[in-house]
């Protein structure tokens, strides 16, 4: 029965690594420092996320010294757009959007990644009989955005090969 087991294991893990299954590890940079210039909350998320393995020195705005990049987090829009109304005229649905542009560069101004937009939506429905629900749910949402464009964030700046 052990052996039957072991088997069956030793199978699965081989199965599993000649399909090209790998556990999903830290990025690797093409950078050693960088410099997010921002002073967002989105801002702050990324240069924790950048910092967290300790390869990659992330220099705050006033920080000395010289980043091998810089992070221009050019403008970062909250929208809420309707979307559905009924009969009487009321609202029952919107839509939360985050925009995020920004652009990566060396600091003697050669564009690494040209200007670029990052998009986020999600629906929300509204009641405006649970109006304070309706609010939390969509601070939930948002947060729940910002941290998908900061993982979209950090995949475009691991995609990059040379600095």
């Amino acid at each position: 029965m052990k052996r039957r087991t072991f088997v069956l294991a030793a199978v699965s893990a081989a199965v599993l690594a000649g399909c090209g299954f790998q556990l999903r590890k830290a990025p690797d940079f093409a950078f050693d420092s960088i410099r997010v210039n921002a002073a967002t909350s989105l801002a702050n998320q990324l240069r924790r996320s950048l910092a967290a393995d300790g390869r990659v020195q992330v220099l705050g705005p006033a920080e000395a010294g010289q980043p091998q990049v810089l992070l221009d987090l050019l403008q970062e829009n909250r929208e809420r757009v309707v979307v559905g109304i009924n009969a009487s005229g009321q609202v029952r649905e919107y839509q939360l959007r985050l925009r995020v542009r920004f652009r990566l560069r060396t600091p003697q101004g050669r564009e690494l990644v040209p200007e670029t937009e990052i998009q986020q939506h999600r629906d929300i429905s509204f009641n405006e009989t649970a109006v304070l629900a309706k609010e939390a749910e969509e601070s939930l949402l948002y947060r729940d955005m910002q941290n998908d464009i900061v993982q979209q964030l950090m995949r475009r700046l691991s995609a990059l090969r040379a600095v």
